[in-house]
Order: C-alpha cells, then sequence, then structure tokens
C-alpha cells in the first residue's frame, strides 16, 4: 500500500459532539489506516477529548458512520490514542480516568510525531 516504506499517520481530531462530521471523520480515517496496518496515532483534543473516558464513545451516534466505540477500538487494538494534557486538564480528566491504553501527553510529543521521518499528520 505505502511501497514498502514504513509510514505514521497522525491524526489530531479538534472536534467531538460538537461538530459530529468532523469527529466521525478523524476516527474513520484513523482506524481505516491502522487496519489497513499504517502505523497510526491519534490525538484527542478540544471536544473529542471526552473519548478519552470509558462510555463515552458509545454514547456518539451519526447517522451513515461507523459507531464510533468500534473505531475507537480498532485504533487502540493496533496504535496510539492520546489525549491532550491541557485539553483533558481543562475537562479534569486525569491519568486514571481515562480508557486503558490512552495516554495524556502534550504538544512536545504531537510535534515530535508529526515531524518524525516518514510521518504524515492530519488535523480535523
Amino acid at each position: 500500500m505505502l511501497g514498502g516504506m514504513a509510514r505514521t499517520l497522525v491524526v489530531k481530531a479538534t472536534a467531538g459532539a460538537d461538530a459530529p462530521e468532523r469527529c466521525a471523520q478523524a476516527f474513520t480515517v484513523a482506524a481505516t489506516a491502522a487496519a489497513a496496518g499504517v502505523d497510526v496515532s491519534l490525538w484527542l483534543t478540544g471536544e473529542s477529548t471526552w473519548f478519552a473516558l470509558p462510555g463515552r464513545a458509545q454514547g456518539f451516534e451519526l447517522p451513515h458512520s461507523a459507531p464510533l466505540a468500534e473505531l475507537l477500538h480498532v485504533i487502540l487494538a493496533t496504535g496510539k490514542v492520546t489525549a491532550c494534557t491541557q485539553c483533558a486538564a481543562r475537562r479534569d480528566i486525569g491519568t486514571d480516568d481515562v480508557i486503558p491504553g490512552v495516554r495524556i501527553a502534550g504538544a512536545a510529543v504531537f510535534v515530535e510525531e508529526a515531524m518524525a521521518e516518514g510521518a504524515q499528520a492530519l488535523v480535523y
């Protein structure tokens, strides 16, 4: 698919239930890439940070879209999911609150991932 070159896809979701189509697009692209064997890192920022909490993705609905909880499961099974440090703090979300496998990290880690050789970053 990628011509033999190992690449990483870094996807930043900046929207949650406040902009459901944009949110679903970020999760769909990340999960599709992960299912295809691409190394994926999904960043949850802004209102999408809520999906780092257990049960939150199950409550998200968008007609004609794959269930967000299933997409998140695919990404967690094969890639990385990170909640933004500041975004989590603004919502009183701590490391003990998030789904197992979700980490909390800041801009320096995002920049490191996005600038790594072979990385492609997309922001939704």
